[in-house]
């Protein structure tokens, strides 16, 4: 049966997108190794890029928190404006005085004798402390020199949210590697499952015109060419599958490289023979995963939290200064000194800001953090382990196939031959050649299933440099 006007259109318009991805003279295509696409990867990753910010976000935090050994230096200024000038009357210095009410009869006497107005002696004698406009400028200083230690665990915390910081870039930096890996050798096993079935459309289309002939010269009988056809028919509706299959997974790969156009993997699957011991990948994982060094940053953290509450029961000293740049040439200033330094400390003695309950808080901050450390151990031991034996598991699978496919293309031939001679039906050899390809993308899928595996394996166990060994080795 020959294929359909649809469907011979969908297979040119596949023809067509498969040369745009695989075709270097149209300039719309790229051929990746596995090494240049996590380069890609490392390089316009837009999130690596955002833990990267974050990473320079908490350094910038860590160096201002280094700021709080200096001292405060602030330069001030001031303009004031009063109803009325500041003045000292006679009467009002005598009236602040324990004798002043005898020495103001005594003053009143003698004016009165000596025959002055007592208006105009009170104007003389008034002083002018200040005018109505005053303006000054000075420099001020405060230095903490003793806070109880929380400046120093000011600064711990800071330093814990920066290494933090690296360890989640890290973390998404290896979640990032197994999703390359995930899309990329999922590009290179859907291109090997379209070209099993592409074979399997191309023999049972032979299959067909060749059961036509028997038919025609009355070999076969007619269900046998019938069943000849609704094969043909199921391959080229499971092609097209595969197909889409394909388009899916480089869009996906395509997207992640954020290329400007289709790329094509040019790294094939592999399976190697064995793997280094479990123990190993365990050992590696407990001693250097970023999500176990994140948990020890957060305890870091918490337990200066825990140092922050406890200083508050300590006393604060600081140095104190201040130098008179400018003022008004007036009484007032006159009296008060041109700069002065001094010592202050502060004792809390009553305090309710809460600080028993939140040292309590920060100390139970600091036994969850160990107890989710605790955990995460026992997970990730459980996750390496669970990973590692899917890994060896693909490796039997894909080795054991080995026979298996071996048997199943001499059992095509030989039913092939068979049905040419009239001794075996069309089913038979349809399910051969069926069968043929299932064995085939069962070890395609082996092969993707211990790539993606390994991958995770290395990615937890912080060894991805070591990637590439294992593409190289058998």
């Amino acid at each position: 049966m020959a294929p359909s006007i649809p469907s011979l259109i969908k297979q040119f318009f596949f023809i067509l997108t498969s040369l745009l991805f695989i075709s270097p003279h149209l300039c719309l295509a790229s051929d990746f190794d596995f090494e240049t696409a996590w380069k890609s990867v490392l390089a316009k990753s837009n999130i690596l890029q955002a833990e990267q910010a974050n990473i320079d976000h908490a350094t910038f935090l860590q160096q201002a928190q280094k700021d709080m050994y200096l001292p405060q230096i602030n330069l001030n200024g001031g303009f004031l404006y009063l109803d009325d000038p500041v003045q000292l009357k006679p009467q009002s210095l005598l009236g602040s005085m324990p004798a002043g009410g005898l020495i103001g009869e005594q003053m009143a006497a003698l004016i009165q004798g000596l025959g002055l107005s007592p208006a105009a002696v009170e104007h003389g004698l008034t002083s002018t402390l200040s005018e109505r406009e005053i303006k000054s400028a000075s420099l001020s200083l405060l230095w903490p020199i003793y806070t109880g230690g929380r400046i120093t665990a000011a600064q711990s915390i800071a330093e814990a949210s920066l290494a933090e910081a690296k360890q989640q870039r890290a973390l998404k930096l290896y979640k990032q590697f197994e999703t390359l890996c995930t899309r990329y050798f999922g590009v290179v096993m859907a291109q090997q499952v379209l070209n099993t079935r592409t074979e399997v459309v191309e023999n049972l289309q032979v299959h067909l015109k060749h059961a036509q002939l028997l038919v025609d010269n009355g070999q076969i009988a007619e269900v046998e060419r019938l069943q000849a056809e609704a094969s043909y028919d199921k391959a080229l509706v499971d092609r097209e599958k595969s197909e889409n299959d394909l388009l899916i997974a480089q869009t996906a790969l395509t997207s992640l490289l954020q290329a400007t156009g289709p790329v094509t993997p040019s790294s094939p699957l592999f399976v190697n023979a064995h793997l280094p011991p479990l123990e190993s990948f365990t050992k590696k994982t407990l001693s250097g995963y970023p999500g176990l060094a994140i948990l020890d940053a957060k305890e870091n953290a918490a337990t200066e939290a825990v140092n922050i509450e406890t200083g508050k029961y300590y006393p604060e000293v600081a140095l104190l200064g201040n130098y008179s740049l400018y003022e008004e040439d007036s009484l007032a200033s006159e009296l008060e000194p041109d700069w002065f330094v001094g010592l202050a400390v502060s004792i809390p003695l009553l305090d309710r800001s809460g600080r028993g309950g939140k040292r309590r808080a920060a100390q139970s901050l600091v036994n969850k953090v160990k107890s989710l450390r605790k955990q995460a151990k026992q997970d990730l031991s459980l996750l390496v382990e669970r990973t590692y034996r899917l890994a060896t598991q693909a490796i039997a699978e894909y080795n054991g196939l080995e026979s298996s496919l071996k048997l199943v293309e001499k059992t095509l031939e030989l039913r092939e031959r068979a049905f040419d001679q009239g001794l075996a039906t069309s089913l038979d050899v349809i399910d051969a050649r069926l069968y043929v390809a299932a064995v085939k993308n069962q070890r395609s899928h082996a092969a993707y299933t211990y790539v993606t595996k390994l991958a995770g394996l290395l990615a937890i166990s912080g060894e991805l440099d070591q990637f590439p060994t294992y593409q190289k080795k058998e």
